[in-house]
């Protein structure tokens, strides 16, 4: 097995293992079509964000 030439300190230790466990980001419930939604996004589903058309959708 391979030996470490240097000890590695917690603190360098600890940097790699940050991203371990990273918490999945808040969904939020569109006011307007009910989708979930991330906070300070336009609503894939509708194109309405904070009350407003932002993105018109076609109708299909």
């Amino acid at each position: 097995m391979a030996h470490p030439k240097h000890k590695l300190s917690k603190q360098r230790r600890d940097k790699r293992r940050t991203n371990d466990f990273v918490a999945m980001p808040t969904l939020a419930v569109c006011p307007n079509c009910g989708a979930a939604v991330l906070y300070h996004r336009v609503c894939p589903e509708c194109g309405y964000y904070r009350g407003k058309l932002l993105v018109v959708k076609d109708e299909e």
